[in-house]
């Protein structure tokens, strides 16, 4: 029996939000082999593409399951508004690459600026879900919503890292960084500060924190409590 798009979108759909098992990805043309996840704020698969949409599709038509020309296909879809093709093009990229965090992130982004408000949330929900199992990923995607500026998303990720590793400096430097960029200069310092607590060799953080007016103990000098410069 051969699937019509129609069909394939379906399966595609739910396998995206509820997360089904590994052997839909064979109904929707294969899957990619796991590799070691990168750092929370890694721009692997979420830098924009200049190749055209005849050399991406050349690309398909070498290798139809590659999900770096799907991911391409699809923000050049999005960015021209052609709605029903950035769809197909984001699901094909996360059916390949199921931990393809940009490409989710993107498909909840087309959802919204399409007016497909409720879509979105219910898509954002099941892919927020999906990553409570590994705070790193769920930094990953919290980062890929941040720059795409669906700023809500981002935050519940980065709060739900929190909460899952509280003693995690790489969720709270992600946090306290997101509330920095804000503007927010009291969360940022609460969460920084932990996070050089908990590993003090981090010279961006230090740095941060001492712009912030806060006295930090570096490496190699007895620990102490992190303070404040009196005004």
């Amino acid at each position: 029996m051969t699937l019509g798009y129609k069909d394939i979108m379906r399966v595609a759909r739910r396998f995206l939000v509820y997360g089904l098992p590994a052997y839909v990805l064979i109904v929707l043309g294969g899957c990619a082999g796991t590799a070691a996840p990168p750092p929370p704020v890694d721009t692997t698969g979420s830098v924009a593409t200049d190749q055209t949409e005849a050399q991406l599709l050349a690309e398909l038509n070498t290798k139809f399951e590659n999900p770096q020309a799907h991911y391409g296909l699809a923000r050049l879809y999005h960015k021209s508004q052609n709605w029903n093709k950035a769809e197909y093009h984001y699901v094909r990229a996360i059916s390949f690459d199921p931990g393809n965090k940009a490409a989710q992130a993107g498909l909840v982004k087309m959802f919204a600026d399409s007016g497909e408000k409720a879509k979105a949330e219910q898509f954002a929900n099941g892919y927020i879900r999906q990553a409570a199992i590994s705070v790193t990923e769920t930094l990953r995607l919290g980062w890929e919503f941040e720059q795409l500026g669906m700023d809500d998303y981002a935050l519940r990720c980065y709060r739900q890292a929190v909460a899952a590793a509280p003693d995690s400096d790489a969720a709270n430097k992600q946090i306290g960084m997101y509330y920095l960029h804000k503007g927010d200069k009291t969360n940022a310092k609460k969460y920084l500060m932990r996070s050089f607590e908990l590993n003090p060799r981090q010279p961006d953080v230090a740095g941060e924190l001492g712009r912030l007016g806060v006295v930090v103990q570096t490496p190699g000098i007895p620990e102490g409590p992190l303070e404040e410069k009196k005004k």
